[in-house]
């Protein structure tokens, strides 16, 4: 089927490599897979996967090279897979580009819902065509109350995933786009980043899922990528206002 989803497996280890695919055949996905990080990206140039899962230990070029060099052609959802534990690490990755992150050993069952959850977020801008026409499935659906927002001098188009600053288009991350919007969605609310490790994984309410520290860091990571993305400043914001020990809130109004 040419609409299928595709996933990518980077993994140097055959036992964990058959793992990963079987969850992601089993999720629908068409998989190829790759043992090497060079062997990876090119895969990735040809394919255009949806899902990458991204093995850090690579025996040729590590994984954190490998996720900035996909970042600069794919806007891929990127798991890391990881047996080391050192938060440097985790955060590292998330700044070369990683979408999320699980340690080894994991749950099956865990990596399927996390890929899950990303699925559920739109993955690409849609074509212009089907805006207009209302023919977009995924306009139509689940979300038509989020639409476009202003502060500022920052522009956002939830329909065609687009940010604007002061006329000049944004690069982000979906990871970035879905907190940038859930910032403006909420206005000068509060929004925990317990929340928004939810809003991450598509939980529209706190349903009991269990959110770790490693989980609410990754949020500071993401969002502190995105304040240098935008050239926003932690002092005096001009989007992103940190709450000490709470969470993030829009900043005010620029008068």
């Amino acid at each position: 089927m040419s609409d299928a989803r595709v996933g990518l497996v980077i993994e140097d280890d055959h036992d964990i490599r058959e793992l990963v695919r079987t969850v992601l055949s089993q999720a629908g996905f068409e998989v190829s897979v790759a043992s090497s990080g060079a062997e990876g990206v090119l895969i990735a140039k040809n394919l255009s996967p949806d899902v990458i899962t991204l093995d850090l230990g690579l025996p040729d070029i590590d994984g954190f090279e490998v996720s900035r060099q996909i970042r600069e052609f794919s806007d891929a959802y990127i798991v890391m897979l990881t047996a080391r534990t050192e938060e440097l690490d985790t955060l590292i990755g998330l700044e070369s580009g990683a979408d999320d992150y699980l340690t080894k050993p994991f749950r099956p069952r865990e990596l399927r819902a996390r890929i899950a959850a990303m699925m559920r977020r739109p993955r690409s801008v849609p074509d212009p065509a089907d805006a207009l026409s209302g023919d977009n499935p995924a306009d139509a659906g689940a979300h038509p109350e989020r639409g476009n927002f202003s502060h500022n001098g920052l522009e956002l188009s939830y329909s065609s995933r687009t940010v604007v600053v002061d006329g000049k288009e944004m690069n982000l991350t979906r990871t970035e786009f879905e907190l940038l919007h859930a910032l403006l969605e909420a206005g000068r609310t509060v929004r925990t980043k317990s929340d928004l490790v939810r809003r991450l994984r598509d939980e529209d309410y706190d349903v009991g899922s269990y959110i770790s520290e490693a989980d609410e860091r990754s949020v500071e990571v993401h969002m502190g990528n995105l304040r240098k993305k935008l050239g926003d400043s932690p002092q005096k914001p001009r989007w992103l206002q940190t709450v000490r020990g709470v969470g993030y809130r829009l900043a005010p109004e620029a008068h």
